[in-house]
């Protein structure tokens, strides 16, 4: 039987992260009043007021008492973020009243980063947002860190949770966990070995991503756009970046990648690549009963992915 959090333990744990991230940045020696939660989602995001800083705090995690591997995916982001900002790339940066790295406070792992004022009257413009992660690439092809191949796909969780998804028998069906199972064994070479993507896909180039659908994450400041969220930043093809958007994104991500003399998309890597995405989808099943408005957010794909079959 799957057992969902209720309303109050999710207030419970928001009122937590609040106060682990309020206690932590007291102690690093910043000056907290009022305490401003932002979002509430992945992660609870709280602007430390008055102070200049945005905690993120994440809260539905795959494995929620790792927090070295939390911590450490989470050094690779204020690492790419520090160092695109310092090339001129607009992104939300790093807080400089602290230092760079993540801090663990009462079973919580976050981060701090600059507050940025939101432009809440702007209606996003994904097609356009699109375009610029043709820039944004051809900024992070020089990035000197070394983030893993196809890390953003978490290979060892799309495993794991397809081996306990019968255990949510209200979330997924019998037959769909079988598909399921089919096509991740196709695809598990091809996420787990670098050498195995490059034979199947020869000439395609491999690079430093932003990982988590950059797209999707501009943040509208009343300054201008940035780039945001790299939670997931990882080494891949830049078609990972565009998985699962429509044929205007991507013809607009190829009229950015014209401009700046980038490669465009490959089909047969997109197709990868939204397979891929399919499927990890599917696994996130595992992660409703700690956020059960997730369901709402993975329907419209799992449907999507039911007709495909």
């Amino acid at each position: 039987m799957t057992t969902f959090l209720t309303p109050r333990q999710l207030a419970d744990r928001t009122s937590a992260a609040v106060e682990a991230a309020v206690s932590a940045s007291r102690a690093l020696g910043l000056t907290v009043g009022e305490p401003a939660v932002l979002h509430d989602v992945f992660s609870v995001v709280v602007h430390l007021a008055p102070s200049p800083v945005v905690a993120r705090v994440p809260t539905v995690l795959p494995d929620p008492n790792d927090l070295a591997a939390l911590a450490r995916r989470q050094q690779d982001e204020l690492d790419v973020t520090r160092w695109l900002d310092e090339q001129g790339v607009p992104v939300i940066a790093p807080s400089p009243l602290v230092p760079p790295e993540p801090v663990q406070r009462n079973g919580f792992s976050m981060t701090f980063w600059t507050f940025v004022e939101e432009n809440r009257d702007e209606e996003p413009d994904y097609v356009a947002n699109a375009e610029s992660v043709a820039d944004l690439h051809a900024a992070l092809r020089t990035y000197p860190g070394r983030p893993e191949f196809l890390s953003a796909a978490d290979p060892q969780f799309i495993a794991d949770s397809l081996d306990r998804l019968d255990r949510h028998p209200t979330l997924i069906g019998a037959a769909e966990l079988d598909r399921a199972r089919r096509e991740w064994q196709a695809l598990e070479p091809l996420v787990r070995s670098r050498a195995a993507f490059e034979a199947r896909f020869p000439g395609i180039g491999l690079q430093p991503l932003h990982g988590d659908s950059p797209a999707a994450n501009v943040f509208p400041g009343v300054a201008g756009h940035l780039h945001a969220d790299f939670e997931l930043v990882t080494l891949g093809p830049v078609e990972w970046d565009l998985a699962a958007l429509g044929p205007d994104h991507r013809a607009a991500y190829d009229r950015g990648a014209r401009r700046n003399g980038s490669r465009p998309l490959d089909d047969d890597v997109l197709g990868f690549v939204d397979a891929l995405g399919m499927i990890r989808v599917v696994a996130a099943l595992t992660l409703v009963p700690q956020l059960p408005r997730l369901w709402e957010y993975l329907k419209p794909a799992m449907e999507q992915w039911k007709r495909m079959g």
